[in-house]
């Protein structure tokens, strides 16, 4: 059972799906599951696999079905914690757990920093923090230039240097900056430009979700239980450095890892498929209590 709603408010008009009933049949919270810029057809597998659970997605305001209104085109993780927020307060449930991936993930810390009693427990999976890295200043560098790619020849380039960008194991070192912005055809893609400039992932449109500084001391104030996950095989790529460095430095301790890589609740048909039922057992147990 699925049913989907639409919520105005000021600056946008908010597309959220409750699959399950309200309240709960288990009595426990619901499960909300934010990413971004992915929508909420990402979670597709996910939520197939917590049958048992009442989840909520959404559709972050400018992606998907959500229709912006404010005149704006930047994606804010702080405008989009308040987004969360109106829906959370919408649903008239009380807090809920949530589960936050990429951009939601960061979405999610800023929800907590400014709204601490929205939610019990969040799971936040490779937020991609670049301030929280050591080498900060060469990852903002490295991010620039996935975004010139992109303005210099469109999707097809953009993503070829993102992908470069994010596989790449270390930090952005001088050997980084010497290689050669990498062709679309080596990853199988054309060269053609499609004509596009105005992706999320790809422009610098959500720039404020990577260079993001979570606000420590009210994170560690609130009474939310947080775990910041990573994938199993994210080792030392972008979105694994970033992850273990914000554990670290927001909480002192080891980041909880999770199966697969930065999509491992994605199934096939995502094109970059992960262990979507591992990782819903995983999800499962670390919302019971598991670390």
């Amino acid at each position: 059972m699925t049913d989907t709603h639409t919520l105005e408010t000021d600056g946008a008009d908010l597309v959220y799906d409750v699959h399950g009933p309200l309240p709960t049949a288990d009595g426990r919270p619901p499960l909300f599951l934010i990413g971004q810029p992915m929508d909420a057809s990402g979670f597709t597998a996910l939520v197939s696999h917590l049958p048992e659970r009442t989840v909520v997605t959404y559709d972050p305001r400018g992606l998907g079905r959500s229709r912006r209104r404010d005149g704006r085109t930047d994606h804010d993780p702080t405008v989009q914690a308040a987004d969360v927020h109106a829906i959370i307060e919408a649903l008239g449930v009380g807090p809920v757990e949530l589960f936050g991936s990429s951009g939601g993930a960061v979405t999610a810390l800023a929800l907590v920093a400014a709204f601490p009693h929205d939610v019990t427990t969040l799971v936040a999976h490779e937020p991609p923090l670049i301030p929280v890295l050591p080498d900060a200043e060469a990852a903002e560098r490295a991010r620039a230039a996935v975004r010139d790619a992109y303005e210099a020849g469109g999707r097809n380039a953009g993503m070829a240097a993102f992908i470069a960008m994010t596989s790449w194991r270390g930090e952005f070192t001088d050997d980084y900056f010497a290689k050669p912005v990498p062709d679309p055809g080596q990853f199988g893609m054309p060269s053609e430009d499609d004509g596009s400039r105005d992706d999320p992932l790809l422009s610098d449109r959500s720039w404020a979700v990577s260079s993001y500084r979570p606000e420590r001391d009210a994170l560690v104030e609130a009474p939310t239980r947080i775990v910041v996950a990573v994938g199993e095989e994210s080792g030392d790529i972008f979105t694994g450095r970033t992850s273990v460095a914000a554990a670290a430095e927001l909480f002192g301790r080891q980041p909880t890892v999770f199966p697969s890589h930065h999509g491992g609740f994605l199934d096939a048909e995502s094109g970059y498929p992960g262990q979507p039922e591992a990782f819903a057992r995983r999800l499962r147990a670390v919302l019971d209590g598991e670390d």
